[in-house]
């Protein structure tokens, strides 16, 4: 179920999009302030986010930023301003779409629809070669120097959602969360151990990694 996250201090808002984005199937949760907004990413990464500029706390545009350090989930911006330098801001710093109040309820649902696709386009990654490397993650079968190596359940999860932002930094958090669930935020000596695991199955010289990278106290990222 896709899971969308509406960050926006209006109440009223707040309730109509819960309301319509449940009717049509969706998985939502809601934030009056920018720090909790943060926080639920922090904890459930969201396939989209709906999000006010005009937030009590932090503005909107911060939340933005905060986000793009380490996530590259579609964001639709949702705000009263309708100054052309606020839609370029927003723009610039990462949103995939702005849409202003009032607003048109179809219309922004149609929106919601496309970032939730183009959020999800690279979601499934078949085959990653990376030296003598090959995972092919939609069969679950991996080869390193042509020989079959095979990996647990646990270990393809991990794979996976690294694969999913190749290059990118995937925070211990959110890597947790993705393989473990939400009440595994803070078990970071899982990965420690996991990673160790892949890196002995399929890194040339495990202690210097090529593939599997670590971000020392923040993250993974598969190079």
């Amino acid at each position: 179920m896709t899971f969308v996250l509406v960050v926006d201090d209006d109440p009223a808002i707040c309730r109509t999009l819960s309301i319509n984005l449940r009717a049509r199937g969706y998985d939502v949760e809601t934030a009056a302030d920018g720090r909790s907004a943060l926080q639920i990413v922090d904890e459930r990464m969201p396939d989209v986010v709906i999000l006010d500029l005009g937030l009590p706390d932090l503005d909107g545009v911060a939340v933005l930023k905060r986000l793009r350090t380490h996530t590259q989930v579609p964001v639709v911006v949702l705000s009263a301003r309708h100054e052309s330098d606020d839609k370029v801001e927003a723009l610039d710093e990462g949103a995939d779409d702005y849409v202003t109040k009032p607003f048109e309820l179809e219309e922004l649902m149609a929106r919601v629809r496309a970032a939730v696709r183009r959020g999800g386009s690279d979601a499934v990654v078949p085959l990653v070669e990376i030296d003598d490397v090959v995972l092919d993650i939609g069969e679950r079968h991996a080869l390193r120097a042509g020989q079959e190596v095979r990996l647990t359940p646990t270990e393809w999860h991990i794979v996976e959602v690294l694969a999913r932002r190749r290059g990118k930094l995937v925070r211990q958090s959110e890597l947790l969360h993705e393989v473990w669930g939400p009440g595994y935020s803070r078990e970071t000596n899982y990965l420690r151990v996991y990673l160790a695991q892949l890196r002995r199955k399929l890194e040339a010289d495990p202690s210097r990694p090529r593939i599997f990278l670590t971000d020392p106290g923040i993250g993974y990222r598969l190079s």
